[in-house]
């Protein structure tokens, strides 16, 4: 068996990749490390989106928990900042989250978080795995068997919590929310009502085979229209697990994680709550974030690509703020992950705060034009020995100067070089990205 864990837990085709019989393992795996750590008849929850296979892969997890002996917690449909945050906040000693995010209905995957509310290491993972090939998960019989429960108050609980955060007034504010038909359909809308907003719903009716269906953040353009179709104020997108969210101004113009980012972290800069003045970005963060945030006197470290390199960063660093162009955003005050509801009222209380509209708030930044093209059949392995391609990317860089970039880099999910550009116009970024693309397929094709 290969490795199981990828970048984000586990994550495939259900029923092919991701099977019952893995995610019984898994489970058992699971109560195992945690016996060795001396927890002993653990408590776990587990939470999911509202894809039809995750009753099958819930229903196999919790076989492999309670015949470890430990109880399992379910907490039904949930979004999987909603479960890292119940795990912290509660005696649980672990936090599973069944999702594929915003993938197809055919996919589903497993986040586990510790008792903290964050993801296990890759050390955990590992330990995890070694338990599953050798089939070492241990099996407990009579009043050592654990038991399966349901936590009704989770999702009330969760709103709560997210309801607190702010005292903020939201009456007057018309909003559009897209649930991708996901997670979010129950605790998004409710929780912007509780706030005082006047809530247009689209996308909120799953039914287990339309989450993410031409619907919710991967979709940018659905919301965008439909705040002009419902006269809004703003738009909020959210994708299948609600970890993520794109907005939307009153005319129609997309609002994306980098204007997001840029949207709080000028706020809690003024506020004088950005801790160190600094935000966490990754390298596919817009140049412009960087012009805006350098002309706030604002530092930004940058990762790697994956919201687990932008939270690690933050956590090393002291800082609180952190996220990605997809619109996963990391309040760490309030959150152990992303959490696209919490993002929300953190924007629209700004509109609110600043009385600006989000089209105005969205100026704090000038994005600059970005093309990204990725190059297939090409060998990655040899990327960091291309030395043409190395010496051309240096070449374009000094001609574009302060006002572009060139990010080549292989991509860690599919067998792809990702060539990405960012110049002053979208012509100078197109014919820089093809030039460089260009030799990346003469150098590294495989003949």
């Amino acid at each position: 068996m290969g490795r199981i864990f990828g970048t984000d837990g586990v994550r495939g085709e259900a029923n092919v990749d991701l099977t019952p019989e893995l995610a019984l393992s898994i489970g058992r795996a699971l109560v195992t490390v945690l016996d060795e750590e001396g927890v002993t008849r653990p408590s776990i929850l587990i939470g999911r989106d509202p894809r039809w296979s995750g009753e099958m892969l819930e229903a196999a997890l919790i076989a492999g928990l309670t015949s470890a002996g430990g109880d399992a917690v379910s907490v039904d449909v949930m979004p999987t900042p909603g479960v890292a945050h119940l795990t912290a906040t509660s005696s649980a000693a672990a936090g599973v989250m069944i999702s594929a995010s915003h993938n197809p209905v055919g996919d589903n995957g497993i986040k586990i978080f510790g008792p903290d509310g964050f993801k296990l290491t890759d050390d955990e993972e590992a330990r995890l795995e070694q338990l599953i090939e050798a089939d070492e998960g241990r099996r407990v019989t009579g009043m050592a068997v654990g038991r399966r429960l349901r936590d009704a108050a989770a999702v009330s609980r969760y709103v709560q919590h997210l309801v607190s955060i702010t005292d903020v007034d939201l009456t007057g504010l018309r909003v559009v929310v897209d649930g991708a038909n996901g997670a979010a359909s129950q605790v998004a809308p409710q929780v912007y009502r509780h706030l005082g907003a006047e809530v247009i719903t689209i996308n909120c009716e799953p039914d287990g085979s339309n989450i993410n269906e031409e619907a919710g953040s991967t979709y940018p353009d659905v919301i965008c229209q439909a705040v002009i179709d419902h006269s809004a104020d703003a738009g909020i997108s959210h994708d299948g697990d609600a970890d993520r969210l794109i907005a939307a101004t009153h005319q129609g113009a997309e609002v994306d994680g980098d204007v997001i980012l840029a949207i709080l972290a000028q706020r809690m800069h003024v506020l004088g709550s950005l801790a160190q003045d600094t935000v966490v970005t990754t390298v596919m963060t817009n140049l412009g974030f960087r012009h805006a945030m350098h002309g706030l006197g604002v530092d930004v470290v940058e990762t790697q690509v994956g919201d687990r390199h932008v939270l690690e960063a933050m956590r090393a660093g002291g800082y609180n703020l952190g996220g990605e162009q997809s619109g996963h955003v990391i309040l760490l005050e309030h959150a152990t992950t992303g959490d696209g509801v919490l993002t929300a009222v953190r924007l629209l209380t700004a509109v609110r705060r600043t009385g600006e509209s989000l089209e105005d708030l969205a100026r704090v930044m000038t994005r600059l034009p970005q093309v990204l093209v990725n190059v297939p059949d090409v060998d990655r392995s040899r990327l960091d020995d291309a030395d043409k391609v190395w010496a051309a990317v240096a070449d374009e860089e000094e001609r574009l100067g302060d006002g572009g970039r060139v990010l080549v880099r292989p991509s860690g999910t599919e067998p792809v070089v990702r060539v990405m550009v960012e110049a002053a116009t979208t012509e100078d970024a197109e014919q820089t990205a093809e030039r460089i693309a260009g030799l990346v397929t003469s150098e590294l094709t495989v003949v």
